[in-house]
């Protein structure tokens, strides 16, 4: 039988949304990533179906397939709506105690900043440094990710615990080294140092990094 009175059948385009919030929904609950199959048979979709929703949600970066393994897991535009929802000052709130300690031990500037778009990051809050010389500008500046050391942590190519260096790529005469921080294998933010290049010689460099690694750790531990 049709539709009673006061009923509203759901339309093809509400039909499609719903397929692909409960695509959305599987996937962001799923601890270790999960298969094309267990998907579909989780949403009631078949296999096809499930696939080329699913290249959509990847093309768009809401997901992102492991190749070594076939899983989905969740892409950075799902983890940068999820740090939206929690708004930047929450971001920055739970940061700014171990930003603190990065410049009590090596007396620079320390940022933190966030994935904008697909080819930007975007600087959200810094911890000036106390040298008389010190870098303080850069706090809502979007910066691109190919190129900067922040854009390489947030474009995931640092692994958790470690840190990487790039010396007058943003800035003419200016260091920056940068670490993740990480929930689970998924990079949220990128804690950085950003320094005169004079006073960040190679061994100087790898020491804040390590600082840096530390600090994130610890980040991302009590993130997890």
């Amino acid at each position: 039988m049709g539709a009673t009175m006061g009923e509203e059948k759901p339309d093809a385009t509400t039909r499609a949304a719903d397929r692909v919030l409960d695509l959305l929904k599987v996937v962001c609950e799923s601890v270790e990533g999960i298969r094309l199959a267990d998907a579909a048979k989780a949403t009631d979709l078949s296999a096809s179906t499930a696939l080329r929703l699913l290249r959509t949600l990847e093309a768009k970066g809401f997901v992102m397939r492991r190749e070594d393994k076939g899983e989905y897991r969740p892409g950075f535009r799902m983890v940068q709506l999820g740090v939206s929802a929690l708004s930047h000052d929450a971001l920055v709130e739970t940061c700014r105690p171990m930003m603190r300690a990065v410049v009590a031990a090596t007396g620079e500037s320390c940022y933190l900043s966030v994935r904008a778009d697909s080819e930007h990051g975007l600087y959200v809050a810094i911890e000036e440094g106390t040298q008389s010389v010190r870098h303080i500008n850069w706090v809502g500046r979007r910066f691109p990710l190919q190129g900067s050391a922040s854009g390489r942590v947030l474009q995931n190519k640092v692994a958790a615990g470690d840190f990487v260096m790039e010396a007058d790529m943003v800035e003419a005469d200016v260091t920056a080294i940068a670490a993740p921080v990480t929930i689970g294998d998924t990079v949220v933010a990128s804690l950085s140092i950003v320094a005169p290049s004079y006073r960040t010689a190679e061994k100087t460099a790898r020491q804040y990094g390590e600082v840096l690694a530390g600090a994130t750790q610890k980040l991302s531990i009590n993130a997890s």
